[in-house]
């Protein structure tokens, strides 16, 4: 069965025109004549710039790549992006919002089509994990009422691709690779847009939480360029805490999720709150030390299987720390439950328990984003390439280095005390769905809860739904308001 670390790879009136504006050329790194690009990296276009309308409000869409180089000056890979900004405004009092899902490995067109963009995917009312269904429309919840926006695939993700294959790798894949190469991607995109003066922010889902703190650390380190905030959606940001094997704290931290799924659809925030309380306060203790036994393991077991569902036998053979991924916890009945929102569940093709069961988000519905978004892309937004979209990438996931120095993930609360002390005007919104036990809403409160410097800065904001909250439309109408009244609350308009 996949583990929970795995896993997390993975995420109005819209006029029916778009004509190229060829009074606008791209605002990217050209390709230089003497830039020589082979493999896949030659197959990308050139950019494409198009005009659009949504809600009243006129923008402009550009769809490119973005050109990083070594020291020697020489590519090193073709950052693909897509940028709305809302025409007849001044820049430098527009905010500008900079995308990227996690992974490591994962396309933003789950953050574009999902949650932000001018275009919306969206899944069947009657049966949310039916991704053939799904229909693609204008996105009444887009964020491009207050900030401009630019969705920037990582390298190796989506149409991203790196000019040599060989050397991608050590040139992009881990903690810290990766944020110098999205902070220099910004940094072009500022400067050949005049957005210096622009508030700037960040917007990262899932590994994006850890890779908006490394990003936001890189941005100010390497480019000089402050945030003004940082927006983490369903956030990884200590990797330990994900895994419940070996962790006590970390099986206290998900288990906040299971019960408010059980709650569903009545959960609220106090109800969360609770759960929160109970796990951390009287649940930790009892699972910390000695393994439970006797009548007084047994009540244990008993009070788990009331709070969260789950079967007691089950929880008994587990000694009161419920195995996420386990097939024992994930499937019931025949149904098949999801590691991204633990209330979805489809008939289970393995219920027997003899194969693996695939996530129902990870492997079903959630794929409808990549072939979605390669015909947007090529229809709507005019960049026609041969290239798949490659929404999750297995390849950038398995090659990916936690550390430099071995596997041990990066620990990110002190990089994030460090920018919320270094930058006083930095603010952090974090949204997570009450039913992801994949990145559950317990590791934000800890998190927030054991910060030194600027929690007061820090919001924690709870949804319906899971990992992917913006799948549900009234979660995604929520979280746009939300972000809205945020951002304008930094008292810069948009």
């Amino acid at each position: 069965m996949m583990t929970r670390r795995a896993a997390l790879l993975a995420l109005t009136l819209l006029s029916p025109v778009c004509t190229a504006a060829a009074a606008e050329a791209p605002k990217t790194d050209a390709i230089k004549a003497t830039d020589a690009f082979t493999g896949e990296a030659a197959l990308l276009p050139a950019d494409s710039v198009t005009q659009h309308h949504l809600n009243g409000i006129a923008y402009t869409a550009h769809a490119g790549t973005l050109i990083l180089r070594d020291h020697d000056g020489k590519p090193t890979a073709r950052m693909f992006y897509v940028s709305y900004t809302k025409d007849g405004v001044p820049a430098g009092t527009r905010p500008v919002s900079y995308f990227f899902n996690g992974g490591p490995g994962a396309a933003t067109a789950y953050l574009n089509l999902g949650a932000a963009g001018p275009k919306a995917l969206t899944m069947p009312a009657k049966d949310p994990t039916d991704g053939t269904h799904a229909t693609m429309g204008d996105n009444p919840d887009s964020w491009l009422p207050v900030t401009d926006m630019v969705f920037i695939d990582a390298v190796g993700t989506g149409y991203s691709r790196p000019a040599d294959t060989a050397k991608a790798g050590d040139q992009f894949y881990g903690v810290k690779q990766d944020a110098s190469a999205f902070a220099k991607a910004i940094g072009l995109w500022t400067s050949a847009n005049g957005r210096e003066a622009s508030p700037h922010y960040l917007v990262g889902e899932s590994y994006g939480g850890i890779r908006s703190i490394q990003v936001a650390n890189a941005l100010q380190m390497e480019q000089g360029i402050l945030l003004n905030g940082i927006v983490m959606i369903s956030p990884a940001i200590e990797m330990p805490l994900l895994d419940t094997d070996e962790n006590p704290l970390s099986a206290a931290l998900m288990m906040p999720s299971l019960i408010t799924s059980h709650q569903s659809p009545n959960v609220t925030e106090k109800t969360a709150e609770d759960a929160y309380q109970w796990s951390l306060n009287t649940y930790l203790p009892k699972i910390a030390g000695k393994l439970p036994s006797g009548s007084e393991g047994q009540a244990l077991y008993a009070e788990i299987a009331q709070r969260t569902g789950l079967p007691q036998d089950v929880i008994a053979r587990q000694h009161g720390i419920p195995a996420i991924g386990s097939h024992d916890i994930m499937s019931r009945d025949g149904r098949l439950y999801g590691l991204y929102d633990f209330t979805q569940s489809i008939a289970d093709p393995a219920a027997d328990g003899l194969d693996e069961s695939p996530d129902p988000t990870l492997f079903g519905f959630g794929r409808a984003y990549g072939n979605a978004f390669s015909g947007y892309a090529a229809n709507e937004l005019g960049f026609k390439t041969p290239l798949t979209y490659d929404l999750l990438s297995l390849k950038v996931n398995g090659s990916w280095k936690w550390s430099s120095g071995g596997p041990s993930p990066i620990h990110q609360i002190p990089v994030l005390n460090r920018l919320l002390a270094l930058d006083p005007g930095l603010r952090v919104f974090v949204a997570n769905g009450y039913y992801d036990v994949a990145c559950p809403f317990g590791t934000a409160h800890w998190m927030k809860d054991h910060l030194t410097v600027g929690a007061d800065r820090v919001s924690l904001h709870l949804y319906q739904g899971g990992h992917m909250l913006y799948t549900r439309p009234a979660s995604r109408h929520a979280l746009s308001a939300d972000v809205a009244s945020w951002i304008q609350a930094d008292g810069r308009q948009p």
